[in-house]
């Protein structure tokens, strides 16, 4: 399905700027252009604390080919096969199950691309050659982003090139299951002035029957810079052809999990997004903005029992994001005071063999928040936000509006030079999608509730740089949680606003480097996600394991890089398991390895997953005689050998 007309949109732009490219001089760094999350350039006191980041570093050793993949094993996220496109699992990080990646907001370079069209972000269309590194904060954050952050938020910052420089590399791969694939990146820049581009394909045959994909990735930059701003435009493009293999039974999973079920399914989807951003510092004063515009087209096709199906989903959003920051320091005492916009208008025009839809959502939204930090060592924040929105369909037959606020007070202090304790409160929010508000069993004039979350987290890290440990204890109390509740309907389901609910447990985080040639790192976490009140009254919400651990390993000495990791998942309730009857899904434990040989500007990996070739499965929604049925296999064991040469 892919055409070559779009083969061809994505390769003009890499030629284009590989054009302009010039022989590389003395290297300066370009200002800076991080976007953390206070949504501002930040020095290291105001970064938010117990911040998981992952750098290109650490994805590189990993041999890691894509943004969701990097987030799940080394940013210890646990993550749901996906049931539709390659390579994005649905994520979550506070234990919210099928719901988890509509309770987190994930933004490139500060511009929010989490979907809200009921579909994971499409993590795996950001060229990985284009990051620069990855910042995973858990725990609610509605003040700055809005609806959808109770879980936290997942923000990939972009490479930005050096002054005077010229970086590049090219990439191959040859894998399991016929995966083919190549990646390049250039980045070239001069004084106040700085182009990059990027752009990767992958063919892959599928682990399963009937699974092939074919994926097109491409973005490019440029910017102009001076010694107080920055301007500039970024343009990503993304392609997908795939094929969908179904759901099976236990017994056919037991039986051969490489089946599929439902021959000649398959979808697309087209992904573009331009943004334009800016930065400026006049005196005490920053001010900061994008303007951003995704159209996405997305198309499936389902063939199954009852017959074929098909939707073409045309998706247009456009963000604007003014902000601006006062600066002040007197004496030992930082002193900042942040107000920002956020605006947005999302609308979506399906066209399908069972009917046509329309949606629309608009949202305004204005945040405050104020930081102080003294002695360097202690810091208080305090913030809040006022989001008015409104939705309407005239096919779903709504049109409604409100208003919605979220606050939070959080404060750390060191007592000592390697141990900092922090505690945060507050309220997030999330706004049923348009999509979600479609379908429900309400009584006509009716529409879902906004879910709110009561939000408690207390913790600390001990040591520093690459020798860290952190700890900390989460509590979301939800009110009139937004889910899919399959026992509404006469069965055949509903969205519903759930009876109030509580998710809390632990996470710890470990960072250790036991030598200069040495790094291991750790990730666990314990969730409990149950009812507290309501007719399911103490039973436990579904797919959210009670337990999860992921750890790694990475060595590298002269040429020779090894590095390895190890992840298991406890059992977890099928995804309509609300009466908690269901036998549990088992238990998951995978290996993966990876060997690197670098000679000069090339480097040989080859890597494999799931090593010990076991048959294992993430996602399962439906219960068939008390036991999972509904199931999304994982791949089994797959290798691949990649070569890289770098400019």
């Amino acid at each position: 399905m892919t055409s070559c007309l779009r083969r061809s949109r994505l390769g003009a732009m890499l030629l284009t700027v590989c054009c302009i490219t010039a022989a590389a001089d003395v290297a300066r760094p370009l200002p800076g252009m991080t976007v953390s999350a206070s949504r501002f350039v930040d020095d290291a006191a105001f970064v938010p604390v117990a911040a998981t980041v992952v750098d290109a570093g650490q994805i590189r050793d990993a041999g890691i080919d894509n943004a969701n993949d990097a987030i799940r094993r080394l940013g210890g996220v646990r993550g749901r096969q996906s049931l539709a496109g390659p390579g994005d699992f649905a994520l979550d990080l506070r234990g919210f199950g099928g719901n988890g990646d509509r309770n987190m907001v994930v933004l490139l370079d500060g511009v929010r691309i989490s979907e809200n069209e009921l579909s994971s972000p499409l993590l795996s269309s950001i060229p990985i050659a284009s990051i620069e590194r990855i910042e995973i904060v858990r725990g609610g954050s509605s003040v700055l982003y809005g609806g959808g952050a109770t879980g936290g938020t997942i923000q990939i910052v972009t490479r930005q090139p050096q002054a005077n420089a010229t970086r590049a590399f090219v990439a191959a791969e040859i894998g399991s299951d016929g995966r083919r694939g190549g990646r390049a990146f250039v980045a070239r820049g001069w004084d106040g002035l700085a182009i990059d581009a990027s752009v990767d394909r992958t063919r892959d045959g599928g682990y399963r029957h009937d699974s092939r994909s074919v994926q097109q990735n491409a973005s490019s930059a440029i910017q102009w810079s001076g010694a107080d701003w920055r301007f500039g435009l970024r343009l990503n493009l993304a392609r997908a052809d795939y094929a969908l293999p179904g759901a099976l039974t236990l017994a056919q999973f037991n039986a051969d999990p490489r089946q599929s079920t439902q021959p000649g399914s398959g979808g697309s989807y087209d992904n573009d997004t331009v943004t334009i951003f800016m930065q400026r510092r006049v005196a005490d004063i920053e001010m900061a903005a994008e303007l951003s515009q995704r159209d996405k087209i997305a198309r499936g096709l389902y063939v199954g029992r009852f017959g074929v199906s098909s939707v073409d989903s045309h998706v247009r959003q456009v963000q604007f994001s003014p902000r601006l920051r006062h600066l002040v320091q007197a004496g030992a005492v930082k002193h900042r005071l942040a107000a920002g916009v956020d605006l947005s208008d999302w609308r979506n025009a399906a066209q399908a063999s069972y009917g046509n839809s329309d949606a629309q959502q608009r949202s305004r939204a204005l945040y405050l928040r104020d930081e102080v930090e003294w002695a360097g060592n202690a810091r208080i924040a305090l913030g809040v936000r006022r989001e008015l929105y409104s939705q309407r369909s005239a096919s779903g037959r709504f049109d409604r509006g409100g208003g919605i606020d979220a606050w939070d007070l959080q404060a750390s202090h060191a007592p000592w030079s390697r141990l900092r304790v922090f505690a945060k409160l507050g309220q997030s929010y999330r706004l049923a999608t348009p999509d979600e508000t479609g379908a429900t069993n309400l009584p006509a004039g009716q529409v879902l509730k906004p879910q709110r979350s009561h939000d408690l987290e207390l913790g600390a890290v001990a040591g520093s740089g690459e020798r860290t440990v952190t700890a900390r204890w989460f509590r979301h109390r939800v009110r009139d949680e937004i889910s899919y509740d399959p026992t509404l309907n006469l069965g055949f389901g509903a969205n519903t606003n759930l009876d109030p609910t509580q998710h809390h447990g632990v996470e710890l985080e470990a960072r250790w480097r036991a030598t200069a040639s040495t790094t291991l790192s750790a990730a666990y976490q314990h969730v409990t996600a149950r009812f507290v009140g309501g007719t399911h009254h103490g039973r436990e919400l579904a797919l959210v394991p009670a337990n999860s651990l992921s750890a790694r390993f990475q060595w590298r000495a002269g040429r020779h890089g090894v590095g390895g990791g190890v992840r298991w998942v406890d059992r977890q309730r099928v995804g309509n398991d609300f009466t908690n009857r269901c036998r549990k899904m088992p238990s998951i434990v995978t290996v993966d390895a990876r060997y690197a040989l670098r000679v000069r500007s090339w480097e040989l990996a080859l890597a494999g997953d799931n090593l010990g070739g076991r048959n294992v499965f993430s996602q399962a929604y439906a219960c068939d005689g008390g036991q999972a049925s509904g199931i999304y296999p994982e791949n089994g064991r797959t290798v691949k050998l990649t070569i890289r040469h770098d400019f």
